[in-house]
């Protein structure tokens, strides 16, 4: 009889340990499925992107205008330049005439 006591309580301990490892697999199985249930976090919003031909178009038309600005303030110095020659070309003349309308010529 003690034989089979023996084997009974092999069989109580052996039946005990694999409750626990029964519950360690259950225990991993069900945080298995918690993991899986989670949403997957949401992807960071891209950027909205701005247009680069309005800035592209800005930067050229600003160069054309400075071109134009820039040729225009040339072109003043120019006609200053002549204006003051033919000014002082034709008071030249002026003194010279009038220097001979007093000797009498």
């Amino acid at each position: 009889m003690s034989d089979a006591l023996d084997k009974a309580e092999a069989a109580v301990t052996e039946a005990s340990a694999n409750t626990a490892a029964v519950q360690i697999a259950l225990a991993a199985v069900e945080l298995a499925k918690t993991a899986q249930n989670q949403q997957p976090p949401a992807p960071a919003p891209v950027p909205a992107r701005r247009p680069v031909g309005l800035y592209v178009a800005a930067g050229i038309g600003g160069a054309v205008a400075l071109t134009f600005l820039a040729m225009a303030a040339a072109l003043l110095a120019v006609a200053v330049a002549v204006g003051g020659t033919c000014a002082t070309v034709c008071l030249l003349v002026l003194r010279s005439m009038w220097a001979d309308f007093q000797k009498g010529r």
